[in-house]
């Protein structure tokens, strides 16, 4: 099978020839700069540039040698923008070794050593402490309350740093004939690779609301302010839609999985009861995912943080095929659990390796004992793609990403 072949095959529910493998398809798929740098060293590559495709998370795009190496499946569409060498500019990352930062992104540093990240009102909207190795958000545009109708939500939206430091191909939206260049570089990407290719759209609703509000205002709004909740995700999802119809129009016919974002869950349990989900999100969810599978060939992804165990039945009714990171170091989310109870439902992406408590701190064989006890739960019969537990970190070391990819290769015979 090719990699685009392998990933639907899995994704439908049909075993593949081989366990499909991600690396940096989406922004919660990927790989910091830090550890990124760290691995090519290690590995004794000294050519290409390390480019920082994420400007928030300060994720590396794996370049071809990386995919090849590592026997990737799945590609981020984004990387065929941002290509020339002037696209770019070199910068220094939080370990002292040189990255390259895409040339619109020119954050301030600040007395302290902070970075701080401006819009074009000249507002801080981000900003990335001494020793930090990401961006946090700082601008709330309507963290002291709702307005009084949502005019402006577009523009509020954009004082948002997920959207105002948007990886590409997003960064290019504004830029005259974007649309046709999307699907110029889509066809020409999928002629020229066989990996299946991702397009990142957002579509946050709950997150959304988190970002505006800031989470604690928000999650009370869940419970005291309901009706402004509700005039705010209709607002919320004529945005959406619009972007989804352009998206499908473009180039639903050519590109293999849409990703959809919403973190839902933290350690513990669900952000909400999940009566509350089906009433402010679930409907809102399935028109969304609706939407795409009919005006599109594309498989619909969730990426939801944290311990979402409660939510899968619905998630799995509103229409997602498939959901990452699947984080196993939460609670209720054991990986023998979930493939058995909506393993022939839903689609695994991700939880091959704890990058919390294994991948970074243990040995690279128990990191391959650990991935490979992973692989056997969760690669039977399909509805696996294979992946760290969310974003692998600064701290992971190099030996340990390898054995885990060893891991893959070795559970995979080759």
């Amino acid at each position: 099978m090719t990699g685009r072949e392998r990933v639907i095959a899995s994704i439908e529910h049909r075993e593949p020839d081989l366990v499909p493998v991600d690396l940096g398809s989406t922004p919660s798929s990927g790989i910091s700069v830090i550890a990124y740098n760290n691995l090519k060293k290690h590995l004794g590559i000294s050519t290409g540039r390390t480019r920082v495709y994420d400007v928030v998370q300060q994720l590396a795009e794996p370049e071809e040698e990386i995919l090849d190496r590592f026997n990737i499946d799945v590609i981020d569409v984004g990387r065929s923008f941002n290509t020339n060498g002037d696209d770019w500019y070199e910068i220094t990352a939080a370990d002292g070794s040189k990255a390259f930062y895409p040339k619109w992104f020119r954050p301030k540093l600040l007395d302290g050593g902070t970075w701080g990240a401006y819009d074009s009102d000249g507002d801080q909207i981000a900003q990335m402490p001494p020793g930090a190795t990401f961006f946090d958000q700082t601008l709330f545009p309507w963290e002291d309350g709702y307005p009084d109708d949502f005019k402006d939500l577009p523009r509020a939206m954009n004082k948002v740093m997920w959207s105002y430091l948007v990886h590409s191909p997003w960064d290019r939206a504004g830029e005259d004939g974007f649309w046709d260049k999307l699907r110029a570089n889509c066809l020409k990407l999928r002629e020229e690779s066989d990996r299946a290719l991702m397009i990142v759209c957002g579509c946050n609703l709950f997150e959304w609301g988190t970002f505006l509000r800031r989470i604690d205002n928000f999650l009370m709004d869940l419970f005291l302010e309901q009706e402004k909740v509700e005039a705010l995700l209709d607002a919320l999802m004529e945005v959406h839609l619009q972007t989804l119809s352009k998206v499908c129009e473009t180039v639903g016919d050519v590109v293999d999985i849409l990703r959809f974002g919403d973190d839902l869950g933290m350690d513990t349990g669900a952000f909400m009861p999940p009566d509350t989900y089906r009433q402010f999100f679930k409907p809102r969810h399935k028109t969304l995912c609706d939407y795409v599978k009919k005006h599109s060939g594309m498989k619909t992804f969730l990426h939801s943080c944290g311990s979402i165990y409660r939510l899968i039945p619905d998630l799995i009714e509103a229409g997602y095929d498939v959901i990452n990171p699947v984080q196993t170091n939460s609670a209720e989310m054991d990986p023998a659990t979930l493939k058995r109870e909506f393993g022939n439902d839903i689609t695994f992406w991700g939880a091959a390796a704890d990058t919390r408590t294994v991948l970074n701190i243990q040995s690279p064989d128990e990191v391959k004992a650990h991935v490979k006890e992973r692989l056997e739960i969760l690669a039977p019969g399909g509805g696996f793609v294979c992946n760290t537990v969310h974003n692998i970190m600064p701290d992971v070391p190099p030996e340990n990403i390898v054995a885990m990819f060893e891991a893959i290769e070795e559970f995979n015979g080759k």
